[in-house]
Formats: structure tokens, sequence, C-alpha cells
């Protein structure tokens, strides 16, 4: 693909142009410590920015990972060669709290200048995958894919990334990047903000289809082997290993080579997985969503036939994933009722995921069945409190969860406040959740909470939320909400 031979190249002299104040030059640091894919992402955006506006790049790198059953990172010198690492690794991490975080849209080229000419700022954080849509470098976008190559790569991941680039296809080719992990087994299946990164594996039939009817093969990159395994038998697809990952036996020089594989491919289609964008840097071609292909509700009954021919075929949770995207796909269009018997499908292959019985309590509210998902409510964050009689309730974080898009249950929040007007205590409760957690409304909440007690006075879950709910204050806060809430933990009353 274009450019990325160059790619391939150690690079290991110094890339960034001439700073032409030397005495402002600051530091651009990424320091994410997500996965190999998004690490790699916020090293390139921070290092594009650096390099364009002569300032210094750095990024910290750990092993440790948040969660070790869905991301394998290796040590910083089994990825970049001494000389990168010498010149640009500022250690397993900094003082975060010395650094201006960059945010998208928020700066430009003066703004940067004004900062770096104060004599005690040190410079910015560069973690926001999406930073650089904005900016812009003399009226043009910062071309990231020039930036990966100056990445210097130890001999072992450009030998990983030499093999990609000498496979040879059989033709045009797609590449359907089918993340699993996290998402779709771990921790985040019950936070909905996170499902955009996916596609789920119940609509890869559909779309390896569509591909072969326009005379395109279709490469699967994807991290569950098993349902890998059952698409190529189903539909003829390749697989990596077609090509040779599988002589690959450490893992993070086998996703490296995956990556310069899907970066090969005339298209690439995935969600908003940072691993697929990585590739499409690596070859300057764009990442596609699959409603290039098909619209929302057409996907959404795509997947809801598969799984009611094949769902035994796929393991419970990525059936239940295709359950739940079906379902998002045209939740606005459905009734109440189908929306249960959807959501109640999924719930009962994954019982443990918060996020289908606070939609389904949601989908009784609408339809002013209070006491139904009252029950719903009760049942769960018992047994939860029960289970760990500590706030915040899983169930209730799920229910506030919130991203730069805005909160992932959003549209769910008038149901359960309504169900709270009609003095359900649960729902209220969960309502006074929202307010504070949410909305970060004190006094709010604190009233609402204090129905649920007024409800159910020796109810110990809701004594218990009541003294979680307190002035809320992060890095972003003022002073004065930072002062507020040592008070309040003081027991001070403001």
């Amino acid at each position: 693909m274009r450019g990325f031979s160059a790619m391939l190249r150690r690079v290991t002299s110094a890339s960034a142009r001439p700073d032409p104040n030397p005495q402002h030059a600051k530091l651009i640091a990424a320091t994410r410590d997500d996965g190999l894919g998004g690490r790699l992402l916020a090293m390139v955006n921070a290092k594009a920015l650096a390099d364009a506006t002569g300032h210094r790049f750095g990024f910290t790198w750990k092993r440790a990972v948040s969660d070790k059953t869905f991301h394998i990172v290796d040590t910083v010198d089994k990825i970049f060669n001494p000389e990168f690492i010498e010149k640009h690794w500022l250690g397993e991490k900094i003082r975060e709290t010395d650094l201006e975080v960059l945010k998208k849209g928020k700066f430009t080229r003066a703004s940067l200048n004004a900062s770096a000419g104060r004599s005690s700022f040190r410079g910015w954080l560069c973690n926001d995958f999406n930073v650089l849509e904005s900016f812009r470098d003399k009226g043009k976008r910062i071309a990231t894919s020039e930036t990966i190559r100056t990445l210097g790569f130890a001999e072992p991941v450009n030998h990983a990334l030499h093999a990609a680039q000498s496979c040879q296809f059989p033709g045009q080719m797609a590449g359907l990047h089918l993340r699993s992990g996290d998402i779709v087994r771990g921790k985040y299946r019950s936070m909905l903000n996170f499902n955009g990164k996916v596609i789920p594996s119940t609509l890869a039939k559909a779309i390896v289809a569509e591909f072969a009817s326009q005379g395109i093969a279709t490469l699967l990159v994807g991290q569950d082997r098993a349902t890998l395994d059952y698409l190529r038998s189903e539909t003829g697809a390749l697989l990596t290993d077609d090509f040779g990952a599988n002589e690959f036996e450490d893992e993070t020089l086998r996703a490296f080579f995956e990556m310069g594989l899907l970066a090969r491919c005339q298209r690439i289609y995935a969600g908003s997985s940072v691993f697929a964008s990585v590739s499409s840097v690596m070859s300057g071609i764009p990442r596609t969503r699959t409603t290039a292909l098909f619209s929302p509700p057409l996907a959404a009954q795509l997947m809801l036939e598969e799984l009611e021919r094949h769902q035994s075929d796929y393991h419970p949770f990525e059936a239940a994933f295709g359950y739940l995207s079906a379902f998002l796909n045209i939740e606005d269009d459905i009734s109440p009722a189908r929306a249960r018997d959807i959501l109640g499908k999924a719930y009962a292959l994954d019982p443990e995921n918060d996020a289908y019985p606070l939609k389904i309590a949601a989908a009784y509210f609408r339809e002013k069945d209070y006491a139904s998902g009252e029950a719903v409510l009760k049942s769960r964050m018992t047994a939860q409190f029960e289970a760990r009689p500590k706030p915040p309730l899983p169930m209730l974080l799920a229910l506030s969860r919130k991203t730069a898009h805005g909160h992932a249950m959003g549209k769910d929040f008038a149901s359960y406040f309504a169900a709270a007007k009609a003095g359900h205590p649960y729902a209220t409760a969960c309502a006074a959740h929202i307010l504070h957690d949410g909305f970060g409304e004190l006094k709010q909440a604190l009233e609402m909470i204090a129905r649920s007690q007024a409800a159910e006075p020796a109810n110990a879950l809701f004594r218990t939320i009541r003294r979680y709910i307190r002035p809320i204050a992060t890095r972003e806060s003022s002073p004065l909400s930072k002062a507020r809430l040592r008070l309040w933990k003081a027991g001070i009353r403001i």
C-alpha cells in the first residue's frame, strides 16, 4: 500500500522540524496505559503535533494493563529500539498534573505558542484519539500516516511488519476487524458507551456475502479464535493464520503482523476500534463503518435472523452482544414490548450484564407499568448489595456512565424520573444516582434519595446510597469544588 513500505524502515534520527523558539519548546506527551493500539495511536498523535509545532515529543510506557485477560502489552524495550527509547521515553509514568490536557477543538497553534511562553509551563498531554481532527497546520490537517514511519520500532516488530508486507493476497481484499475482548466478553459489556467499537460477529456472515457479491475476498481479524474458525467454515473468509500469523508465538508481535495485514487491504471495515485505526494510519486508508454497507434497521434484521437460525453456534456472550447491537440499532422505532423481547433473550444468555435489566425496566416505565419495572430493579439491586454492600452498585455505574458523546443511557433517564415521581423507591434511588453521578446535582440527589428512605426507612441499601452522595470533584474541577469536597469529607456541610 502507498507509504506502507516506508513505514517499515527503521527511523531513529531526529524527525521533528527544528524548533524555531528553543527557549519555548515544551513537552507533548502520550501517557495512555490501555492496549497496544490505543498506546500507539496516542503516540502518533502526540508526535505528529510535536513535529508540526516544533515541540518535544515524549511518551510513557508501562507493561501493566488494567485487564490482562484481553490486553497484552510487552515492555518498552521489546517494542522500540534503544535510540528511540533514549530520546523519547519518559519512563513508566510521569506526574500528569504538571501537564495541560489537549482536547479536540480546544487549541490552535497560537494557543499552544501562548502557553509555551509561560516560563513555568511544562507541556501538554495528548491522549484523546480525535484530538487532531480540528487542528490545522498552515491550513492543512496533520498527516499522521507520515508520523508513524518515524516511530523507532525494535527489530522483531519490524520483522513482523515486513512479513505482513511480503504476503501475497489472492486479489482485492476487504479487512474486517471483529474486535471482541472486554467489550463483548469482559467488564465493558454492560457499558453501552463502548458498543460502537465492535462489529458484532453475528453480522459477519452478511458482510462477507456482500463483499463476495462485489468480487472481493474478506480477511477476518479478531480476538476470538473459535468465532473466527466458525465464520471461516461458514463463509470461506480468510484468516490471518492463512498468511502466517501462527508463526508468531509472541502475542505482541502477532498483533503487529495482523495490523500490518489489515493495513494492506483495499478496504478496512471496523467499529471505532483503535487497533483498526492504527492499521488505517499505517496505510492511509480510511476506516469504514458497516453502516456504509447496511442501514441500522437492515443490520438489526440480519443479526436477528442469524440468531434465530444459528444462536447456538455462537458463544453466549457473542450471541447476547448480537441481540444488544440489534436492539440499539432500532431502539427508537420499536415498541417497549418488542424491546423487552429482544433484551430478554440477551439477558438469558448473559445474566450478569447490568445493561439488560436497566433497559428492561426502562421499557416497562415507558408503558407506565411502573410496578413491573420496579420489581426488576429491586431484584437486581438487592442481589448486588447483598453480594457487595459498598457503593456504588455496578448497575448504577452502568446507568450513569458518560463519555464525550453523552450519557450511554441518557434516553432512559426521563423514564426513571417518571417512575420516581410515581413513588417507586428503587427507581427513585436510581434517579438519585443519575442526578448525583451523572450530573453532579448534589441537592436534588439528596432530596431524591430522601424519598426512597422515607418509603423504606429500614432499607440498608438506601442508607448506603445516601452516604455515597457527596460533592464531586475531578481533575478539571474548580478549586472551589475541590475545597467543598474536602470540607464535606471532614463533616462540614456548606
